[in-house]
Order: C-alpha cells, then sequence, then structure tokens
C-alpha cells in the first residue's frame, strides 16, 4: 500500500465522519455487524515500515474503540456466538474482536482493558511463534535495512535485483516498502529462500525477536484460562495458504489445530488465514476448512457481515495503527467506506 493510498483512505474516513454519512448510511450499510482485527497493542514505538506500523495501536485506543463500538450500539459477541447470530439476523448490530499471531501484548496490555469492558474477544495463534521455529519475517526487514549501510543491493528470484540508497529515513522507508512488497509478488518457495538468505547474511536471529514478542506455549497455557478468550488457529509457519500446493495448505490448517489442542488441552473451531488477502485464501482454502471441520475461517479481506456469506471465507476490519481516531473506526463500522469502493 503507497503513502498516496494510505493518504486517500484518511480523506475518505475524514470525508464520511465529516458528512456525517457513517449515521445517514449506516443503518443501511452496516449489514449483520463485523469482525475487528487487531495485532499489537502496545506503547512500543511504531515500526519504520508504515504495512508494519498499521498492526500497532495503543491500549488507550483499545479503550476508545470498545467504547465507540458500543456507543454506536453495537454488541461485543464471542466468534463462538457469530454463527447463531448471523444466522438470527436480529436488530442490533454486533462486533466481534479478533487478535492475531499470539504477541505477549495481548496477555500484557490488550487483556487488561478487554477485561474492564467485559469484552470477549479471539485469539489466533501461529504455533510456529509459540514453537520459535517461524519468523516474524515483516519485522526482521527492518533490521536487514537498518544494517545495510547506504545502499541496499539484494538478487531477487526471477527479476531484477531490490537496489536503493538508505542515506535517510525516507530513503529507508522507501526501500523497506519496494523490498516488502517485492517479496510478497513471490511465490512461496521463493520467498522463503529469499528471507533465510537475508537473515543470513544479515546475521538476524529470528528467536530473539520471538522470544521478546511471542508468547511461548507456557504462556499460553496460562492465558486460556481467561474466560473471555476463545481460541482458534493460524496455521504453522504463517505462509500464504493460497499459494500452498494442496497437501500442504491443508497441513498448515490441520497441523496447527491439533498441536494447539495438544499442547493446550483445546481444539480451535475456528481459523485464521494468514495475510488473509485475495492471494492467501479462496475457495480451495475454504473447502479445506470445511473439511477439516471449521466452523469459521477468517480473512483480511475487508467488509462487514452480510446474509449469505461463506462462513469459511469471512471479511474483516483492520483497525490499522495509521488511523487511531474514533471517527475514523465509526466510518469503517458503518460499512459506508466499502459501499463507496
Amino acid at each position: 500500500m503507497s503513502g498516496l493510498r494510505y493518504g486517500a483512505i484518511r480523506v475518505a474516513l475524514q470525508a464520511i465522519a465529516a458528512t456525517g454519512l457513517d449515521r445517514m448510511l449506516g443503518p443501511r450499510t452496516r449489514g449483520l455487524g463485523c469482525i475487528l482485527t487487531f495485532h499489537r497493542v502496545t506503547h512500543d514505538p511504531a515500526p519504520l515500515l508504515p504495512e508494519n506500523a498499521g498492526l500497532y495501536i495503543t491500549p488507550e485506543f483499545l479503550d476508545v474503540a470498545l467504547d465507540e463500538v458500543k456507543r454506536c450500539g453495537y454488541d461485543i459477541i464471542a466468534l463462538d456466538a457469530l454463527p447463531e447470530r448471523m444466522a438470527a439476523k436480529g436488530e442490533r448490530p454486533f462486533v466481534v474482536l479478533t487478535f492475531d499471531d499470539g504477541y505477549k501484548d495481548l496477555r500484557d496490555h490488550a487483556l487488561p482493558v478487554l477485561k474492564a469492558h467485559d469484552a470477549p474477544f479471539a485469539a489466533f495463534i501461529c504455533t510456529g511463534f509459540a514453537d520459535r521455529a517461524a519468523p516474524l519475517w515483516w519485522l526482521d526487514l527492518e533490521d536487514v535495512v537498518q544494517r545495510a549501510g547506504d545502499m541496499l543491493e539484494i538478487a531477487m528470484p526471477h527479476g531484477l535485483p531490490v537496489s536503493a540508497s538508505l542515506r535517510s529515513t525516507a530513503e529507508k522507508q522507501a526501500a523497506l516498502r519496494t523490498l516488502y512488497w517485492r517479496l510478497r509478488a513471490l511465490d512461496e518457495p521463493a520467498f522463503r529462500q529469499v528471507i533465510g538468505g537475508l537473515q543470513y547474511r544479515y546475521q538476524i536471529e529470528p528467536t530473539r525477536r520471538l522470544n521478546d514478542l511471542c508468547l511461548e506455549w507456557s504462556e499460553l497455557e496460562a492465558l486460556v484460562t481467561e474466560p473471555l478468550l476463545t481460541l482458534g488457529a493460524h496455521s504453522m509457519t504463517h505462509p500464504r495458504i493460497g499459494l500452498l500446493p494442496i497437501e500442504d495448505a491443508e497441513r498448515e490448517m490441520r497441523v496447527s489445530r491439533d498441536t494447539i489442542a495438544a499442547h493446550l488441552g483445546i481444539t480451535p473451531k475456528h481459523f485464521c488465514y494468514p495475510v488473509g488477502d485475495q492471494t492467501a485464501a479462496g475457495a480451495r482454502e475454504a473447502e479445506i476448512a470445511r473439511r477439516l471441520g471449521y466452523v469459521t475461517a477468517l480473512t483480511t479481506r475487508p467488509g462487514v457481515l452480510r446474509e449469505g456469506l461463506d462462513m469459511q471465507l469471512l471479511p474483516r476490519i483492520s483497525v490499522n495503527g495509521l488511523f487511531q481516531n474514533p471517527s475514523y473506526l465509526r466510518a469503517l463500522i458503518s460499512g459506508v467506506p466499502f459501499m463507496l469502493r
């Protein structure tokens, strides 16, 4: 997502809020409700790459966001209650809160806010992060740029190398964005090969960041005693499942569930596709989810919940750290931006 696109989104949300379109059209555009996506909830400094900074919100904004959805007349419901609530088609809209990956700040910073609001939530655990076996590659890229000196020179499979000056913060951001999206354009084997090569070349130890940021199994054992929590699976290695061979895709979805069950004694009934866009999840992945018995499977495709949606390809609305403003959130949950799009 370019800086221009971020600016356009901000202008659109400001316009919706300023004109009151969310209030006027919301009853017709909000659907039955929505699922909100969160990642990091922390006071840590936002990363250099805007795509990464968007994954960070403060605990204070989480508190504001929960107040805002209540003020707009939404019930906050558990993910387990979603199928019945969608089938009932009640008059009151609802929100489901979801937290991806399994970060320590879910426990340390988000949970106190959620408990204060008595707000049920779902946590989707990537077992490779708990096992310290799958890298947080999108954050490791920032280390690459910081350690590369004044120039970034990276060979890329099937294409031109990434070559960029790194003499200023703006140049580093531009180089990061180029590298990030060039990597996202690769198939999964080539993508993993380049990431591994960068970690080796720049002496990046993935387990250091995982130890700092992600919950391990003993910590998850304590978290799952929380009655507000619904546990979900989020793959083993955080791949774009839609780009894997079908056997590997099914293994990611099945083994992550079974690993969580083995460690925590709870078999997840819900799955969340890593990345979750059109390239990462589609009809094939939805069929796998059904075959494995998942009640729901969630994407990152933006939108509200409506009748007739595939329960294994549900949309979500990302609560983006670059847009920590209650009026923006109010505009998003109204469904107006998705109608205009």
